[in-house]
């Protein structure tokens, strides 16, 4: 079959924009052959389930989905009762991303809390830790975070620590909205277990699709007792994979070696490299440090609009007109090079 697009055609709009890492789809076509046992029962999966305790600690258990949205939907799900309520973040994915899904499909209601830059902090968490006994406030139950936030923040170890003792002080258990967990951990040089299991969180959504899987996320519950009847969450949100064994085998590829490290390193590589190319450009200011695979930046809106037509990107705040750039584990420094120089020409034929 002819490519319906140029294979040659890169983008900073996401890293899920990114095709498929050849070493998962090796990996596809390699537990293709035979019947395995549908629904998870099959080597593939037990395999996957290994690796993920050799990441996360012998206690942690693994529950393969179809996307982010559901790991997030399930695992807070499983972490709350119908009264119960979930604090995160104001720009949070599941506060801005997802459709509602947390709230329409999971029932749970979200807290919100302004931030600076994305992260929580005991303080910023106790703003919503409050009511407790009230039969008229829906009672906080857990504390949700991003690593990488959804502004391109990074928690270290001791910040999550902080998080995560100060919550269950207050008897709140801990979610990680895990979808980019591998470049957080790529640019602190730590295992993926020191932000997770190590720090203290309770469940996490473990993102796979942002580094190079062809599609599914997983529910990694950390502690037994934070968690109950994902199996059936699984099902009653209808994530439940008969040919599990495909999704399975791209974690255990992605995990089994350092191709998690390596596809995450190079993608914060290209946006340490996509910063520095773009910060002398008239008219360009980056807003944020760079912390993992992200840049944002303000320019003007022209400059935006015309610069787009050649790699899509998308506007992360209309009023600023502050951009988010991504780039993923197989973004070239070619690709970097090409769209830095084509903002310098857009900038350049800007009116003065």
């Amino acid at each position: 079959m002819i490519p319906r697009h140029d294979p040659r055609l890169k983008a900073f709009g996401s890293d899920n924009y990114a095709g498929v890492h050849p070493d998962i789809l090796q990996a596809i076509a390699a537990a293709n052959g035979g019947h395995q046992v549908a629904y998870g029962d099959d080597v593939y999966t037990e395999a996957m389930r290994q690796v993920f305790q050799r990441h996360f600690g012998e206690t942690a258990q693994a529950w393969p989905v179809f996307n982010g949205t559901a790991a997030n939907v399930v695992s807070l799900r499983a972490m709350t009762a119908p009264w119960e309520a979930v604090i995160c973040a104001e720009t949070a994915h599941i506060n801005t991303d997802e459709g509602g899904a947390p709230e329409v499909a999971g029932g749970i209601k979200l807290l919100t809390v302004p931030t600076p830059d994305g992260k929580l902090t005991p303080e910023l968490i106790d703003r919503q830790a409050w009511g407790f006994g009230d039969v008229h406030r829906a009672q906080p139950k857990v504390v949700s975070v991003s690593n990488v936030t959804e502004l391109g923040t990074v928690y270290t170890p001791d910040e999550l620590a902080e998080v995560c003792a100060h919550a269950h002080g207050l008897g709140l258990t801990v979610h990680l909205d895990g979808s980019r967990l591998t470049n957080a951990a790529a640019a602190l040089d730590v295992p993926l277990r020191a932000l997770s299991t190590d720090a203290g969180v309770d469940v996490l959504s473990f993102g796979g699709t942002k580094i190079g899987l062809l599609y599914g996320e997983a529910v990694v519950v950390l502690d037994p007792e934070a968690a109950t009847g994902v199996d059936y969450l699984r099902k009653t949100y209808m994530q439940l994979s008969s040919k599990m064994r495909f999704v399975s085998v791209q974690f255990e590829a992605l995990l089994s070696g350092d191709l998690w490290l390596r596809n995450a390193r190079h993608a914060n590589a290209m946006a340490r490299r996509l910063a520095a190319a773009v910060e002398g450009v008239p008219g360009v200011r980056l807003s944020r440090a760079v912390e993992a695979n992200a840049v944002f930046a303000v320019l003007p809106a022209d400059v935006a609009d015309r610069l787009r037509k050649r790699f899509r990107f998308y506007t992360w705040d209309e009023s600023t007109g502050e951009v988010r750039w991504m780039c993923a584990f197989d973004t070239t420094e070619e690709d970097v090079d090409a769209f830095a120089a084509a903002l310098a020409e857009e900038a350049a034929a800007a009116p003065s």
